[in-house]
């Protein structure tokens, strides 16, 4: 009787939170397809009545689908740290999907003030054109990775003649502070006060880098100028090329002062989902994974009633 359904479809509710939709299946003894009915019809109801009038900063990432190049951009109201909306891909066109999905859910375009992002052209325009009054501020763990990245690759390319850098990766892309005991001895063996190596100048134009975070607001943009002037004299190439790219997106990285935003919050929810998808193996399709996504991250009032 509808008694039972409702029962049974609030304990099917319950169990595909915290385990995989076919291993809930097995459990109830039902196809798998039958919960997905299930479950889909409940994420979707919640959905349908979620209100994003409040919302006014977004955190915008993309995380894989499944293997190979298929992607899913995550909208999370950075307030409410809850996932907004999933959609396909990662380009321009998902970030006028989400405007329009905000304002199915009485949300507003022109009220979203800032914008937490990596530095996707994509994202970028699509920001500019379909969130108008939005400030985009560069998420700081991304733009000091691209540092990273350079360091990386200067490494990579003075190991050809020198061996003693082989095996000493982290030992350049951690902090000093987090270093294990054989990796600073690893450090202080090179001499960093002595050392002619452009893997060790790197080092210490990364870490010059990453303490712009902690200048005053009013002096951040003088201290990016003199370590933008520092990198592109280096005569380092990796170094160079990552500090125009810094300089080109000078304005969204110095937007953090004021918005003190990061997607940080995206980084705990992607972990979220890609262990919820590695448990399962994968879904079939992008409208299953985004059912969980908005499941598990979405904080939806979910009230179970009858399909």
């Amino acid at each position: 009787d509808s008694g039972f359904t409702l029962l049974f479809e609030a304990f099917v509710m319950q169990i595909a939170k915290v385990m995989p939709v076919l291993a809930a299946a097995r459990l109830v003894g039902e196809h798998d397809t039958l919960v997905w009915r299930i479950v889909n019809h409940y994420v979707d109801a919640a959905r349908s009545k979620a209100d994003h009038s409040p919302v006014t900063q977004v955190g915008m990432d993309e995380t894989a689908a499944r293997r190979g190049q298929d992607y899913v951009s995550l909208f999370v109201d950075l307030d409410r740290r809850r996932v907004l909306f999933v959609s396909p891909g990662k380009d321009a066109a998902t970030v006028a999907a989400f405007a329009q999905d905000l304002q199915a859910h009485h949300g507003d375009p022109r009220a979203i003030t800032d914008v937490s992002a990596d530095m996707s052209p994509a994202f970028e325009k699509g920001v500019i054109k379909h969130l108008p009054n939005a400030a985009i501020t560069f998420d700081k763990y991304h733009v000091v990775s691209l540092v990273n990245d350079a360091v990386d690759e200067v490494r990579r390319l003075e190991r050809k003649d020198h061996p003693e850098l082989s095996g000493t990766r982290y030992i350049w892309l951690k902090n000093p502070g987090n270093l294990t005991p054989n990796q600073e001895n690893q450090l202080n063996a090179f001499d960093l006060t002595r050392c002619h190596l452009k893997t060790a100048r790197a080092y210490q134009i990364r870490l010059a880098f990453q303490d712009l975070y902690n200048q005053p607001p009013d002096k951040a943009e003088d201290y990016l100028k003199k370590w933008f002037f520092w990198a592109t004299h280096s005569r380092i190439q990796p170094i160079i090329d990552v500090a125009h790219t810094i300089r080109r997106h000078q304005a969204g990285i110095l937007r953090w002062f004021t918005s003190q935003i990061n997607n940080g919050i995206l980084e705990g929810i992607n972990s979220l989902v890609q262990a919820a998808k590695a448990k399962a193996r994968g879904y079939r399709s992008t409208r299953n994974l985004a059912t969980i996504i908005y499941l598990i991250a979405g904080k939806l009032a979910l009230s179970c009633q009858p399909t």
